[in-house]
């Protein structure tokens, strides 16, 4: 058993994506690009959208919504979502709201597609062990 493996990891790489033929220039429509965020990161989002419930406190609830909204706002590196310049011009004030704001429903459900894949939450559990046979 060597731990070398665990010390020196293949660096997870961006992905770029068309999200939306609305964004061109020069009459190209501009890629996106998407980064895996660490399981610290999702952690913190997850506790960010976590609730304890009025009525039965030893109900804790996870505002599924808010979490895929925030774990996207992390996960797009390109454009910056959280540039104040850019969601002052669609006057809202977080990248959560900016992405809602700048797509369309179809357009943001892609954009969605594409971070699941990135963070790997596309895959079930046999295709990650054969992945890591392979």
């Amino acid at each position: 058993m060597n731990l070398s493996t665990f010390l020196n990891p293949i660096a997870v790489e961006s992905k770029k994506v068309v999200i939306s033929k609305r964004f061109v220039e020069n009459g190209m429509p501009v890629e996106w690009e998407i980064k895996a965020i660490s399981a610290e990161q999702d952690a913190a989002l997850r506790k960010m959208c976590t609730r304890k419930e009025k009525k039965n406190a030893n109900l804790i609830t996870l505002d599924v919504e808010l979490y895929v909204a925030k774990l996207m706002a992390a996960s797009v590196v390109y454009p910056d979502v959280q540039n104040v310049e850019l969601q002052n011009a669609y006057h809202v004030m977080n990248g959560e709201d900016l992405l809602q704001k700048m797509l369309t429903s179809g357009e943001y459900a892609h954009l969605g597609e594409q971070v699941k894949q990135v963070n790997d939450f596309d895959k079930d559990l046999e295709e990650l062990v054969d992945e890591a046979k392979n």
